[in-house]
């Protein structure tokens, strides 16, 4: 059990802004610390949900719309955003991988970057804003279904470089048996969403056609992964499933 314990702390440590108890990270305990990062969504999800349950029809669609899209950058303390804005800019300087690289390790953000993140929040919180409330199962689990895919590219994915988060994690991971159980974490996962509702399977097919560009592009653009790509994997795929709710939604309405 103190294992198991160690590892979650190792993965909400990492990978979120919450309060942890200090422990070293050693193999043991970060070997299947990718198997809990779903959990952090699993929080995210759960906070969306209390916060677009108990304030439904209460506060203005403005406020409950803002608190959801700032939620998720709230509980992760930005980690990936800073991985979305650094691969926006090595995506727009159309260099070479090795370039693209350079870009990465850059601690200063772009024009690009900033004009993407901007961007970003506006989009998501237009879409938070316009969707139904109470928040529904879909969207509270796309946050849990996000990390699988993820943590499965980590496991699974060859690596840009030998150095860096996504390097640290996937050499530390047993990374055949991690890779086994969010693959059929998602499924389950995918399963759930999809079981009588529309919005669900349009949720899921938009998660799948990002994580495959995701693949695409990490290969050809970048020479394989790195923890900046998987960043931006991870604000893409969560926005996307948003997008897909949101259509779906909205088809509805207009028949």
């Amino acid at each position: 059990m103190r294992g198991i314990l160690e590892t979650v702390a190792v993965a909400f440590s990492m990978f979120s802004a919450l309060p942890m108890p200090q422990i070293s990270w050693e193999k043991r305990n970060m070997r299947y610390a990718l198997c809990a990062f779903p959990l952090v969504g699993g929080v995210i999800g759960g906070l969306c949900w209390l916060w677009g349950s108990f304030v439904s029809g209460g506060v203005p669609d403005l406020l409950r719309g803002a608190v959801l899209c700032l939620l998720p950058a709230a509980v992760t303390g930005g980690i990936h955003l800073d991985g979305y804005c650094d691969t926006v800019d090595a995506l727009a300087s159309h260099g070479t991988p090795a370039r693209r690289q350079e870009i990465l390790k850059d601690p200063h953000i772009g024009a690009f970057g900033v004009i993407r993140l901007c961007g970003y929040f506006l989009l998501s919180f237009a879409l938070w804003t316009t969707l139904a409330a109470p928040v529904g199962k879909e969207l509270c689990l796309s946050f849990c279904l996000s990390r699988c895919l993820s943590g499965w590219a980590v496991a699974r994915f060859p690596l840009a470089k030998h150095s860096g988060l996504a390097y640290t994690f996937a050499t530390a991971a047993d990374r055949k048996r991690v890779a086994w159980i969010l693959l059929l974490a998602g499924v389950g996962l995918g399963g759930i969403v999809c079981w009588k509702s529309l919005a669900g399977g349009a949720m899921v097919l938009a998660a799948l056609l990002v994580f495959w560009d995701y693949w695409r592009r990490s290969r050809k653009y970048f020479g394989g992964l790195s923890g900046d790509l998987a960043g931006w994997f991870l604000q893409r795929v969560e926005l996307w499933m948003l997008a897909a709710v949101w259509i779906v939604e909205w088809g509805a309405h207009l028949l």
